[in-house]
């Protein structure tokens, strides 16, 4: 066997939350290039079918869940959907997330606040409890939650640390429940992405270019990074590549995190 079989994912089946935009669809397309079917939600159709029809061009399967994992009764309609047509699944993603406001935190409505958490925080949990537990019975499967360096730094010039918070939890929930899943054959990992040109930067990039290039400057690499970077590791994780691997953060950041 090629070392290079271990990466494949053919008959797996992958659900991915965020998936059709920027680092989430990139994964995406990395994981159904290396076999996989693929299960896309997302707010957005438009970006669904998209997506889903770049998936169908590598010739695998794709299934759009048109939700707003950011609300926590929507998230679990979805994950509840998903299972009744698509079970079993093989991997999942808790991809979606995002900082949406800057508000400081001594302006910061408890509402808000929430809201940040449950788009962060508590869509993992629920995604990983609703479609991990069935990993647990079956003893075997991947979870990948999408943490950042956030969750180990705070960002320079940047109010509202809801977003700090909540990434810094996904990363300890993703050590916890690894250790509690570890028997069963389930692996649980966090990606910690750095600075990546996404659409939320690009557009802190016009509205804020101070922020923007004070990051840049401080990224040893001198650069950000692309989407499509992403895609390899996920691969990695998701597959028997990574069997031994679990409770891990892995950082990727172009070395911003070294200073």
């Amino acid at each position: 066997m090629s070392v290079l079989d271990r990466f494949r994912l053919e008959g797996k089946r992958l659900f991915i939350t965020g998936g059709t935009r920027g680092l989430g669809r990139e994964m995406a397309l990395a994981i159904a290039d290396a076999g996989a079917e693929v299960i896309l939600v997302g707010r957005d159709g438009d970006s669904l079918r998209h997506t889903a029809a770049d998936i169908r061009r590598f010739g695998r399967q794709a299934h759009i869940i048109q939700a707003d994992v950011g609300l926590p009764d929507a998230c679990q309609a979805a994950c509840q959907e998903a299972l009744s047509k698509y079970a079993p699944i093989d991997i999942l993603i808790n991809n979606v997330g995002g900082r949406r406001v800057p508000t400081p935190t001594t302006e910061m409505p408890l509402e808000v606040w929430q809201q940040i958490i449950d788009l962060n925080l508590t869509s993992t949990f629920l995604c990983t409890k609703l479609l991990g537990g069935p990993m647990v019975e079956r003893r075997q499967g991947r979870v990948i939650n999408i943490a950042s360096i956030s969750g180990m730094v705070a960002n320079r010039g940047i109010g509202g640390r809801s977003y700090e918070t909540s990434k810094a939890a996904v990363i300890q929930f993703t050590r916890a429940t690894a250790a509690d899943w570890a028997p069963f054959g389930v692996t649980v990992n966090a990606i910690c992405p750095g600075g990546f040109m996404t659409e939320p930067n690009v557009r802190w990039s016009r509205e804020h270019p101070e922020v923007i290039e004070a990051f840049k400057s401080q990224i040893p690499m001198g650069d950000f990074g692309k989407p499509e970077d992403l895609g390899p590791l996920a691969v990695y994780l998701a597959s028997d590549a990574a069997r031994y691997m679990t409770g891990a953060a892995l950082v990727i950041d172009g070395g911003y995190t070294l200073w």
